[in-house]
């Protein structure tokens, strides 16, 4: 929360576009007079105070697709378009408390359901905070998350940083969410999905330090870097 208050720090970084889950809505970010401004936002949720915000620091334009579902709440499919490049991004954050088939995964195995023929296409991203880890998988239940990450990769899509880093779902060994800020009750819930195109053109994949971020979040952030020239 408080992304105003947080912005230059991500900013440091040299961010084309960022995902804040728990943001404001627009009407309430108001930056500092020397933090750089955003040349584009999108912006979803119920909540004023929470809700899911996608910044452009770029060139990069945002329109959301025709396809977007709104009972998907904070999933959303957005056009992103360059001077140089352009692809499809699902904004990700799996929270919706109000679905009783369940508020995390049961969010994001819906909605690749939704938009499964289009995920079929090149240059597509899912991004965000999940709120799943396999390890976290129910038995003789369809939808858990080895499930959606089992879909994914049947359409052709893959975790940046379980690719980047050779890392196996279940035992990563960077986590990206830390419960109550305490080291030791460490989870990777943030992910960065890429269709094979975009995949094989990985530059690098960072995940934040804990000591750094626990002073702003009990998240830290999942960097990826993508050549588009490739």
């Amino acid at each position: 929360m408080a992304f105003r208050k947080k912005a230059d720090l991500i900013l440091a970084y040299k961010p084309d576009i960022v995902i804040i889950q728990e943001c404001e809505h627009p009407d309430k970010l108001k930056f500092s007079s020397n933090t750089k401004k955003p040349t584009d936002i999108l912006w979803f949720g119920a909540n004023q105070n929470k809700g899911l915000g996608i910044f452009s620091y770029s060139d990069f334009k945002f329109k959301l697709l025709k396809t977007h579902n709104p009972d998907l709440k904070t999933i959303v499919p957005i056009a992103v378009k360059g001077k140089q490049y352009k692809f499809i991004l699902y904004g990700v954050w799996a929270n919706n408390p109000d679905d009783p088939d369940g508020q995390y995964v049961e969010q994001t195995w819906k909605a690749i359901h939704h938009y499964n023929k289009q995920l079929k296409r090149k240059n597509t991203m899912l991004a965000g905070d999940f709120n799943s880890n396999t390890i976290w998988d129910r038995k003789r239940r369809a939808g858990n998350h080895s499930d959606v990450v089992k879909h994914l990769e049947e359409t052709g899509i893959y975790s940046a940083y379980h690719l980047h880093h050779k890392q196996i779902q279940g035992k990563e060994e960077h986590p990206t969410f830390y419960l109550y800020r305490h080291l030791n009750k460490p989870y990777h819930l943030d992910y960065c999905f890429l269709s094979e195109d975009m995949a094989n053109n990985i530059q690098s994949v960072e995940i934040g330090d804990f000591d750094f971020w626990t002073k702003y979040s009990d998240h830290v952030p999942v960097i990826v870097t993508i050549n588009d020239e490739g």
